[in-house]
């Protein structure tokens, strides 16, 4: 074990996406477990979008990631000590360890219990990315075989894998993707009956094409300009999802735009936010449905790995600019 704990630390409030220049590479001693604590070797970083959120003045949903702190994230490692009962030298696990090489936490940080195999994959398909596919569609959706499912940042981690839970449960389904290649993937890849790049076609008359009896269930990620385009097509009682907002950078001066209300009204339609914390409860009954369709060939997934810490400061931004592909994370070990 070396002697020095590399972290990622938040040094300055970000104005919309945060860049490389708000964070900075520190190294501290690693920290022994006191009793109930594990210390875990991180071997993958998550990078998620709702991170802008996390480390914004005003926060959302999660108290805003502290100045000088080291930045929040999903991580999965290997135990290399243990002060807990439950957890063992060599056990692998997921969990609230943060952008760092070594996390001393409390038990109750981790999320799950998973295997060198699947540590990937518990931070993915198999973690909130996969989990907000799953429930977000299923509790919050609600769709019946025949409806016509609509997804943005449909090549993305959460939405490739709606698109494909989607078409499982009978739904004929469009993706919206920025860029012929993401569009590719959605069709040949994720299986979407049509997809949209909304860079170079007009995405109303592309749904209007696709989905002339309208948009049953629409899964948003982005919000902004192009939900403004699909509110107009929802079909009488559909259901709107709103689980990211990646258009909008920042709070302040808050966005203005068409107003929804008419669209709500008239089509009987129910729009509702969804945040995946609110659901841990049924995060083992999801995993469970998740694998078996893996196992079972029915869904695929794709990864973007960037390789050591020293990625770590300009990858939010980098996920911004629409540079990955796939779920992204940092390998460390």
């Amino acid at each position: 074990m070396i002697d020095l704990n590399r972290q990622v630390i938040l040094t300055s409030r970000p104005a919309g996406i945060a860049q490389a220049e708000n964070f900075a590479i520190r190294q501290a001693p690693i920290e022994q477990p006191a009793q109930g604590q594990i210390l875990v070797r991180n071997h993958y970083l998550s990078i998620e979008p709702a991170m802008r959120g996390w480390i914004a003045d005003a926060g959302n949903y999660a108290v805003p990631v502290a100045i000088g702190s080291v930045m929040r994230s999903l991580a999965s490692g290997q135990v290399l000590a243990s002060a807990h009962p439950d957890y063992a030298v060599g056990d692998h696990v997921t969990g609230w360890f943060g952008w760092q090489d070594y996390a001393c936490v409390a038990a109750d940080q981790v999320v799950q219990r998973t295997t060198e195999r699947e540590m990937r994959a518990s931070l993915g398909i198999l973690g909130i990315n996969g989990m907000t596919a799953y429930l977000a569609l299923t509790l919050t959706g609600q769709p019946s075989a025949g409806e016509t499912v609509l997804v943005s940042t449909a090549a993305g981690a959460v939405g490739s894998a709606v698109g494909q839970i989607a078409r499982i449960l009978g739904c004929r389904t469009i993706g919206i993707a920025g860029g012929p290649e993401k569009v590719r993937r959605c069709v040949e890849d994720y299986g979407y009956d049509h997809a949209i790049d909304y860079r170079a076609q007009d995405v109303g008359a592309a749904i209007a094409e696709y989905a002339p009896q309208g948009i049953d269930v629409y899964f948003d990620n982005v919000a902004g300009g192009i939900s403004d385009s699909v509110l107009p097509h929802l079909a009488l009682r559909g259901r709107v999802i709103v689980c990211g907002t990646a258009s909008i950078d920042r709070w302040a001066p808050w966005p203005t735009g068409p107003r929804i209300e008419r669209h709500l009204l008239v089509k009987r339609a129910r729009m509702e936010g969804f945040v995946i914390f609110d659901h841990v409860d049924r995060y083992a009954d999801a995993a469970a449905q998740l694998r078996a369709w893996i196992a079972e060939g029915r869904i695929t997934w794709r990864e973007d790995i960037l390789d050591g810490i020293e990625a770590c400061p300009d990858a939010l931004a980098g996920l911004y600019r629409g540079e990955n592909d796939g779920k992204r994370l940092i390998r460390l070990v």
